[in-house]
């Protein structure tokens, strides 16, 4: 764990660490805070640990460990930014955890009542909203994936198993229950979770194929050697130079290309259409034309195979509109959709039909806890990458907030089948 003491927090890079170097003033947002966080703390399984020895929460010595090391600034954090100030606060050393993703599990599993009813109707007062710069129109949506996928091939590598594959795993057993996995089962896991999506969309010798999101090449790799044509397409520089180059290495460049270009701007029709885990890029204005371009270029009676992560309905309608610590610094401009939002597209705007979904949720914590017991096990590597403490402490964060999501449900991963009937 790192660990940023005054000192190291006073001599980071102000320009590129803007809102970990500098503390807003408390205040009353910041005593608005430690009465709220004070208040919710005590309903949660949590040991909430500060520095004068007392300790907050009804977890007793029993849950995760949460402890403040500097509870002022922690409390001006979110009384200025919310759960992005939250968040802000890990990165700043604020407080820590031997256990990051249970303290957030714990968060997370109440997520829809740490703010007290009486306060929910001011809350379009105090939630961030988007900077127009992450809307993700064409303008936008490169410079947006840039500043994730392109942070650099040699970082992913250090904790994505070979296949290089960057969404969810499928486990052998069953979909609902959580796995148990090593780091060496994680490679055939991904392969078991492509080869389900390509069946679904009936891929074959001799089709044609869309991928929409290439990744760093792998669905594409695992369809030609089943015989298929794949265009693939994606806005990385990185993952597109990358992807070119495994493909060439697998002897499959006569039957795979790799294309820079927005998924509006593809054309052509195709016996199938693949897309792994993009929708949640797409961002909320855009679905509806995300989904009209599938149907487009898809044959009739051909068959989409589509993996996306999922939140309650109820939620992603109330946090739509709210920018976040993950968009701030994870992913700009995207928005997680909802089962039911997505039906609603297709149905609204396709001649698609939904022929078979399925979820396996809690496979993802676990491919998530893999992925950041790796990272966290190689911080001497991502640091001579040219990462400092603070990234560090970010992607773990990521990766501990994503795992804790899954972990209790509040979020799914669902592999869906697309049907066009006429």
């Amino acid at each position: 764990m790192t660990v940023l003491d005054h000192a190291a927090v006073s001599c980071l890079d102000d320009a590129a660490w803007p809102d970990i170097v500098r503390v807003p003033a408390g205040g009353y947002r910041g005593r608005i805070a430690k009465g709220l966080f004070e208040r919710v703390v005590g309903r949660l399984k949590l040991h909430v640990l500060l520095p004068d020895g007392r300790v907050l929460g009804a977890g007793g010595l029993t849950g995760p460990v949460m402890r403040l090391r500097r509870p002022e600034s922690f409390y001006a954090r979110i009384g200025h930014g919310g759960l992005v100030g939250f968040g802000e606060a890990f990165m700043a050393g604020d407080w820590e955890t031997d256990d990051l993703a249970g303290v957030l599990e714990v968060f997370a599993a109440r997520v829809g009542e740490l703010i007290p009813p009486s306060l929910q109707r001011l809350r379009d007062l105090a939630v961030l909203r988007h900077p127009s710069s992450d809307r993700q129109d064409k303008k936008n949506q490169k410079r947006n994936i840039e500043r994730h996928y392109d942070l650099s091939n040699e970082l992913f590598s250090l904790f994505l198993d070979q296949t290089l594959t960057y969404s969810s795993a499928l486990f052998d057993g069953p979909g609902a229950a959580r796995p148990t996995a090593a780091f060496s089962d994680l490679a055939e896991a991904q392969h078991r979770k492509i080869d389900r999506l390509l069946d679904g969309a009936g891929v074959t010798a001799g089709s044609s194929v869309l991928e929409i999101g290439t990744g760093w090449g792998e669905l594409a790799i695992r369809a030609a050697l089943r015989g298929a044509r794949v265009h693939s397409i994606t806005l990385s520089v990185e993952q597109c130079e990358l992807a070119i180059a495994r493909i060439a290495e697998a002897g499959l460049s006569d039957l795979v290309t790799v294309e820079l270009c927005d998924y509006r701007d593809v054309t052509g029709v195709y016996d199938a259409v693949v897309s792994v885990e993009m929708l949640e890029a797409v961002g909320y204005p855009y679905w509806a034309e995300y989904f009209t371009v599938l149907d487009r270029r898809l044959r009739s009676g051909g068959k989409i195979g589509l993996q996306a992560i999922t939140m309650p309905h109820d939620r992603m309608l109330a946090s739509r509109d709210t920018f976040t610590w993950i968009h701030k610094y994870i992913f700009p401009g995207g928005l997680i959709p909802s089962v039911t939002a997505i039906e609603q597209s297709v149905f609204a705007h396709t001649s698609l039909q939904i022929t078979d979904r399925f979820a396996f949720g809690q496979h993802y914590a676990e491919t998530l806890r893999l992925w950041r017991e790796r990272f966290e096990a190689d911080a001497d590597r991502v640091t001579a990458l040219g990462f400092d403490g603070v990234f560090r402490k970010m992607w773990s964060l990521y990766l501990a907030y994503s795992e804790a999501g899954f972990a209790c449900g509040y979020l799914d991963v669902h592999q869906f089948v697309f049907e066009k009937v006429r």
